[in-house]
């Protein structure tokens, strides 16, 4: 492999274990391996820490039958690379092995886009798609991806981008081995009681698939969801490619955990088929 086509893990050791042992015995212990697989369309995960969000993550995870390729579309936290950045060739390696990127999908994804750049830098030290591929190695050790980070607040160009992907889907003539993960944590740093009653609006925005309600509810209640950009493209893609129904597996913030109410973020996890 070529050293600049492998995507080498940024934040293994901090985000999560950097030894494979130590990273498996982790999401062992998170994961619930009795839980029934839904086939879904897309989801919602979080992409923090595993000591505040992995719970979250882990038990969307163990409810999901993970498809052949997963379309992983996150926030841009980094300022690095274009605003709409995908990449179409390589591999992203994490410390349970490599993924490869589904070239064809990707490279049809980007032709038929008026927004999507090829880019690798938006990627290269950017979190919020690494930390969700260990949740999905666990269960699936077969699959591709196709990483996408977005970062604007262009309702229109979202939706746009969420349209243009569901095309290209629906084209592909493997719709059903597609799924698409939108990455978010919701809101940052407020109190327990703020951040719960603002994250139930979002929450139930997403559920709706209403990504018009999601953008208003942001705007007008001053939410810092960080990943809202992916979840409107996603809503939107999951509509056209056939969803009409949603489930939160689970909500829980960082003060459930380090038991300081006082400045929390809030998780969301939630699937949509």
């Amino acid at each position: 492999m070529e050293k600049s086509k492998l995507r080498k893990p940024a934040v293994a050791g901090q985000f999560y274990p950097l030894s494979n042992e130590s990273l498996k015995e982790q999401i062992e212990i998170l994961v619930d391996k009795e839980l029934k697989k839904i086939d879904i369309i897309a989801c919602m995960l979080p992409h923090a820490g595993y000591l505040y969000s992995g719970k979250v993550a882990a038990q969307t995870a163990s409810q999901i039958k993970i498809r052949d390729t997963v379309i992983l579309l996150g926030p841009n936290h980094t300022g690095y690379g274009v605003p709409f950045s995908i990449m179409t060739e390589g591999v992203w390696q994490t410390p349970m092995g490599e993924v490869a990127i589904d070239s064809a999908l990707a490279k049809q994804i980007l032709s038929h886009s008026s927004y999507l750049k090829e880019d690798s830098l938006a990627h290269l030290h950017e979190h919020s798609l690494e930390v969700e591929l260990p949740f999905l190695q666990y269960f699936k050790t077969d699959f591709k991806i196709v990483p996408i980070i977005l970062s604007t607040d262009q309702a229109s160009i979202l939706k746009e981008i969420g349209k243009e992907i569901a095309q290209t889907i629906n084209a592909s003539g493997i719709k059903d081995s597609i799924m698409l993960v939108a990455s978010s944590d919701l809101t940052h740093y407020e109190s327990q009681a703020q951040a719960q009653k603002k994250d139930k609006q979002a929450i139930q925005a997403i559920l709706d698939l209403n990504e018009d309600t999601l953008m208003e509810k942001i705007q007008q209640l001053n939410i810092s969801m960080c990943g809202y950009a992916p979840v409107i493209t996603v809503i939107v893609a999951a509509k056209l490619l056939g969803a009409h129904s949603s489930r939160l597996i689970k909500y829980q913030t960082s003060g459930d955990i380090t038991q300081d109410f006082e400045s929390v973020v809030g998780y969301a996890g939630i699937i949509i088929y």
